[in-house]
């Protein structure tokens, strides 16, 4: 049984709230790709290299990203050889087969956030301005109170303006502590922090840091220091870097994660506004050009509306159409 036909079985009587987020979420971009998908199926009777040619177009207007989309459509090539597809209609279910393994293959890259055996996960969170930083951690910190845990936010982001007062309410809203201060050293601010998380047992330690990518040099300091802080007081702390992406900014995003990792040890990926861009393929470009797991997507504005990467929940909202 093709992947295809068992995402269909899957998802028949689903009605999981995480699918529906997808499903509505990647709405724009499941209407933009899979409709000029079929389109493609009924224009051509047969897989051509024009077909080839306005598959890669479309691929690429999706975000999926030029390397992601030449690896791609080798393998496909490969494969229509092998089998002898000649059926675009029939090619549609190999297309959405092949997205999938390329997203799953090579190197395993957990999506799960790697949580501390004992004592707090310190989770720090780095990301230019503007992409909602302040408020994924809100949203971040949300699930884990409802979850039962006792979460800590500190404000590393010290010097621009609204910053620590900006946390600090997100910390009212979702009943989290916090620690903060303005125009302070954000290394001794994290310092105290995360001395009264070991004295209080917090569960989850989220810090926010600065998002000025313009100095490489500075920022790749300061986080030098904020990491050695944080290490001397949780060993193996951070337990996880999340880079925070803006998925309307598409390539522009990928050019941030390469930008990051060069300047400190990312371990995984939010993606914002996933449901506010016809460019939903960024999640596939980000895995292979980046190497790097998406851990969360935001699917809307809501507090419940950033969910855990699932990356068959993913294809599914890509594809429902299609099933």
């Amino acid at each position: 049984m093709s992947l295809f036909n068992k995402f269909k079985q899957l998802f028949k009587k689903e009605t999981k709230e995480n699918v529906e987020a997808y499903d509505k979420g990647l709405e724009k971009t499941r209407k933009e790709f899979v409709s000029e998908l079929n389109l493609l199926g009924l224009k051509f009777h047969k897989v051509t290299d024009e077909y080839y040619e306005e598959l890669e177009y479309l691929l690429i207007k999706a975000d999926i990203g030029i390397r992601t989309v030449q690896k791609f459509l080798d393998r496909l090539k490969e494969r229509v050889k092998k089998e002898n597809i000649s059926d675009p209609k029939y090619l549609q279910e190999v297309i959405v087969d092949e997205l999938f393994m390329i997203y799953v293959e090579g190197e395993s890259l957990t999506d799960k956030i790697n949580m501390a055996k004992e004592g707090p996960t310190v989770i720090l969170t780095v990301g230019v301005n503007g992409v909602g930083k302040t408020t994924t951690i809100g949203k971040i910190a949300h699930k884990y109170v409802n979850e039962g845990k006792k979460v800590m936010m500190i404000a590393g982001d010290t010097f621009r303006a609204g910053a620590v007062p900006q946390l600090e309410e997100w910390s009212k809203r979702t009943n989290s502590i916090f620690v903060g201060r303005e125009n302070a050293d954000p290394a001794s601010v994290i310092y105290d922090g995360l001395e009264q998380a070991i004295k209080e047992n917090v569960d989850i330690v989220l810090i926010d840091t600065a998002g000025r990518l313009q100095n490489k040099i500075n920022l790749m300091k300061e986080l030098e220091k904020i990491n050695k802080v944080i290490n001397k007081h949780i060993p193996d702390a951070p337990h996880e870097t999340l880079l925070i992406i803006d998925a309307t900014t598409g390539q522009n995003g990928i050019s941030q994660a390469e930008s990051f990792k060069e300047i400190t040890n990312i371990t995984g990926i939010v993606l914002t506004k996933l449901d506010g861009t016809a460019k939903g393929g960024i999640v596939l470009a980000i895995k292979e050009e980046v190497n790097l797991p998406v851990k969360f997507i935001g699917l809307g504005e809501g507090l419940n509306d950033l969910k855990p990467f699932d990356i068959e929940e993913y294809i599914y909202g890509l594809f429902k159409d299609m099933m």
